[in-house]
């Protein structure tokens, strides 16, 4: 199950940040997405945002990035109420998209991911050019505490009914990605993982905001 969503994990992350182009994955624990070198606004000549992504009229200070999501986007308590243990963060940096960090309930196959999408700067305006085309799941959420935020995922049909990942604007150039495996117990009608994803977002915005100081 731990290997399962890693790979899950890591394509549906890799698939969002891509700006150059990108293919989807197969499925629940299928292949992860490809992905090609991502190329800034400055290489493109395109002015943020772009593509019919949001503004970010509130954007938290570039510093909120700065730590490990794996020492700071998530409390232990937070990590227990999403998966009902709390499991040490596992580090899963990407060098192309920014620093991951994946929290795993290996007893009933659920996992949490965050990643800071730092090294792309094209921030929303990548997910909605490149992952909106190619997505299954395209769920433009209500701004999370002012922040605009969209879920989605790349994979099958039955895939998407266990796996989903929210990307939040902090900016205009930078996201946080909010990715969440439902157990297998779990997946069905009455379990959504965007809402599961959401939630945590909310949790992950939340501390973000309380290092900004806002």
């Amino acid at each position: 199950m731990k290997a399962q969503f890693v790979a899950v994990a890591a394509g549906v992350v890799a698939a969002v940040a891509c700006v150059s182009g990108c293919s989807g994955g197969s499925g629940s624990g299928g292949s992860p997405a490809s992905v090609s070198a991502p190329v800034s606004p400055s290489g493109t000549g395109k002015t943020l945002p772009y593509a019919g992504a949001p503004k970010v009229e509130n954007p938290l200070p570039d510093s909120v990035l700065s730590a490990h999501p794996c020492d700071s986007a998530l409390t232990p308590d937070q990590v227990g109420a999403a998966l009902t243990q709390k499991p040490r963060g596992e580090h899963d940096d990407k060098p192309e998209l920014g620093a991951q960090c994946h929290w795993i309930n290996s007893d009933v196959g659920a996992g949490v991911s965050v990643i800071y999408v730092t090294k792309v700067t094209d921030g929303l305006s990548a997910v909605y050019a490149n992952t909106k085309p190619q997505s299954t799941v395209w769920r433009p959420l209500s701004p999370i505490q002012g922040l605009p935020a969209v879920a989605h995922s790349t994979y099958s049909t039955e895939g998407s009914k266990s796996f989903c990942q929210v990307s939040v604007g902090i900016s205009d150039k930078y996201t946080v990605g909010v990715s969440v495996n439902l157990s297998p117990a779990k997946v069905g009608a009455q379990h959504d993982p965007c809402d599961a994803a959401t939630q945590v977002a909310g949790m992950v915005v939340t501390n973000l905001k309380q290092k900004a100081g806002a």
